[in-house]
Parts: structure tokens; C-alpha cells; sequence
């Protein structure tokens, strides 16, 4: 290798390789402990990226919530859910409430924290202990450190003040959902905006239990029992 490199042609090949093909090819050869580095360096990788797009994204948001406004923060929220036929978060075909769960937590599970699912004769709770990214901004110190946080009421706040930035898409998705199917079919419940605890998601086996106030807070109304 020449005094001039850093890397030799083999290490710049390794450096290139997806760590998922070099975990399954230690797996393959029986090397567990290689494999378990290699999963933890994968996590690693991965957590990196998602924290990274996390606050790019609250950075985008507070940039145009200082500039324009409460109001051009939903629009692009809104835009942003929608745009080419709902390719952000493409609605699945199946409509049954077990494969709704199902993607559901496939979905969360990306955010790289434990989920708890609980079930009883009303609803279905998906809690993530803490929140993979709504509330790991907030630990992480992201709004001390500048992200915006929106100080009034509004509809994409649920109508709560100093509610964080990043945590609008939650009250936008669920305005979508109601425009778009006539429904709220899942329901986040929070409390205390800047420190809610953990989040939840509640699914309703029946549409018609949701409480009235899931709908208010988002300035909508609820539809009459059919």
C-alpha cells in the first residue's frame, strides 16, 4: 500500500458493504458473536440516521413557523401527507382493525424503542416507552436548544399551548383521517404536551365509542352513529 493511502483496497471494499450482508454472512458461518457486533453497529447506523432526519425535519418546521406562521406549518404538514397519491404514508389495502395493528407496529418498531400493546373489550393501546421521536426531541434537548415550540392554541396542537414543534404531524394525520374517510380511526392520547410521558395510540373496535373530544380538539365534529 502506498505511504500516501489511508485504506487499503480491501478495507475500502468492507467500508462498503451493507452491514445486513456482513451480519448475515457471519450468521451464515455460525459466528455469534461477530453477528451481535455487527447487529449493535447496524442499530447504531441506523439510530443515527433516523435522530439526524428527526431534527433536520423540527428544523424545517421552526423555520417556517417563524417566518410564516402556524398556519404554513399545517399547510406543508398537510402537503407533506398527501403529495402524489399519499406516498409518505401510503394508506395499506387492508382495512380489518388486526392487520391495521399489525402495520402499526411494524411502522413504530422503526423508531428503534420498546412498544407495550394492550387489549381490552373497547380498544386496542399501543404505547412507546418513550415516544421514538416526538419525546426523545424532548430529551434530548432539542427545543432548549432552539427548535420552536408552537406557544398558542391552534387546531394542529389539539388545541393545547407551548405544544412541540415536531408533534404537529400527529393532530394533522388525524384531520386527515377524518377528511379523508369520515373517521378518526386511531386516537393519540396525551396530556401535558412538553412532558406527556410516553405516547399512546388507541384503536376503537367500535368508531362510535370515541369520545367527542377527540374530534373537538381538532376542530371537527363528531358523525352521527349510522
Amino acid at each position: 500500500m502506498s505511504g500516501n493511502r489511508l485504506f487499503s483496497d480491501e478495507e475500502l471494499q468492507e467500508m462498503g458493504r451493507r452491514t445486513l450482508d456482513v451480519a448475515q454472512e457471519a450468521i451464515q458461518k455460525g459466528d455469534k458473536e461477530k453477528a451481535k457486533e455487527l447487529v449493535n453497529r447496524m442499530y447504531e447506523e441506523f439510530n443515527h440516521l433516523h435522530d439526524g432526519y428527526m431534527f433536520w425535519v423540527t428544523g424545517l418546521q421552526t423555520y417556517i413557523y417563524h417566518n410564516y406562521g402556524i398556519d404554513a406549518v399545517e399547510k406543508a404538514e398537510r402537503e407533506a401527507h398527501t403529495i402524489e397519491g399519499k406516498t409518505v404514508f401510503k394508506p395499506s389495502k387492508e382495512t380489518d382493525m388486526r392487520s391495521r395493528i399489525i402495520r402499526m407496529c411494524k411502522g413504530l418498531r422503526g423508531h428503534l424503542q420498546p412498544l407495550t400493546i394492550e387489549e381490552d373489550d373497547e380498544k386496542i393501546v399501543i404505547t412507546m416507552k418513550p415516544c421514538g421521536s416526538g419525546e426523545r426531541i424532548i430529551e434530548k434537548g432539542g427545543y432548549e436548544a432552539g427548535l420552536a415550540i408552537v406557544k398558542d392554541p391552534h387546531r394542529i396542537t389539539w388545541g393545547m399551548k407551548d405544544f412541540p414543534m415536531y408533534c404537529v404531524h400527529c393532530p394533522v394525520m388525524e384531520m386527515l383521517d377524518i377528511e379523508n374517510t369520515g373517521d378518526l380511526h386511531r386516537v393519540h392520547l396525551v396530556s401535558e404536551p412538553r412532558r406527556h410521558g410516553f405516547c399512546h395510540f388507541a384503536f376503537y373496535k367500535d368508531l362510535a365509542k370515541i369520545p367527542a373530544k377527540y374530534y373537538e380538539r381538532l376542530g371537527k365534529q363528531k358523525p352521527a352513529e349510522k
